[in-house]
């Protein structure tokens, strides 16, 4: 079996000091992925992980404090990809796989569009531009764990308040169109393969108390390729981990 966990950590220097390092200790996880480090390859806390037994693989913005994703992972890879050719992404550290046999692991970090149109109008071409790079990928790599922050909620049950949110970045109309046409093209949303259930989030505002009274937003996934439906275990979010106003999403893979 594989644990495989995703996490928007906010800052992984920030997390280092509210426990991180050691709550990821407990999880005994095999591979971690990791966004919006914050971080330049040489400010992660490359010994304690190294301790705790992981590679560390790493992919930074060009602006610093900003952005970055990473795969921590006990199992060395065969091939790492540092981001997906493409300039205007690969600036901003927005992606990096991991590949297993036959078997590939992304931690992507999507943009989101909440500081104005023009933001907005990027993630809407990523959005493209990322489905198009997947696509592509699939035929080289047709086992993928798609990990990490989408920035969109789907339907209106991964959203606290659907209809006072209708006009958000992050539950458009658009962006949730997008998400569905994502999971036709051959994806699996692995949490909702195991719990059809309300108020389950993974991101919550640091304003009005909005994780103490769970008003949240799902919109951190484990997008797994539909020819491994079989192979999947379990997935779970893990709203108990505190170390970011996001919480980490755990995938049991066979």
């Amino acid at each position: 079996m594989m644990k495989i966990i995703s996490y928007n950590v906010n800052g992984i220097r920030a997390a280092v000091k509210k426990g991180f390092l050691e709550w990821l200790e407990s999880t005994n996880a095999d591979v971690v992925c990791i966004q919006e480090t914050k971080a330049q390859p040489d400010q992660l806390p490359l010994e304690e992980l190294k301790e705790l037994g992981y590679h560390i693989y790493s992919f930074s913005a060009k602006k610093k404090g900003y952005s970055g994703v990473s795969i921590f992972s006990k199992k060395e890879p065969d091939h790492i990809e540092y981001g997906m050719g493409i300039e205007a992404y690969d600036n901003e550290g927005r992606f990096i796989r991991a590949d297993f046999g036959d078997l590939s692991v992304v931690s992507v970090y999507h943009p989101s569009g909440t500081t104005g149109d023009i933001r907005q109008a990027f993630k809407m071409k990523w959005l493209d531009d990322f489905q198009n790079y997947v696509t592509d990928l699939r035929n080289t790599r047709p086992n993928l764990v798609l990990a990490g922050d989408y920035n969109i909620c789907h339907k209106p049950i991964d959203i606290h308040d659907p209809v006072g949110n209708k006009n958000s970045s992050g539950f458009l109309p658009e962006e949730r169109e997008w998400m569905s046409g994502f999971l036709d093209q051959g994806f699996i949303d692995s949490f909702r393969q195991f719990n059809q259930e309300p108020h389950h989030y993974t991101w919550w505002s640091y304003r009005v108390n909005a994780r103490e009274r769970n008003l949240g937003w799902r919109i951190d996934y484990h997008m797994v390729t539909n020819n491994m439906k079989d192979r999947l275990k379990r997935c779970v979010i893990l709203p108990q981990a505190v170390h970011s106003d996001h919480c980490p999403v755990l995938l049991e893979l066979n």
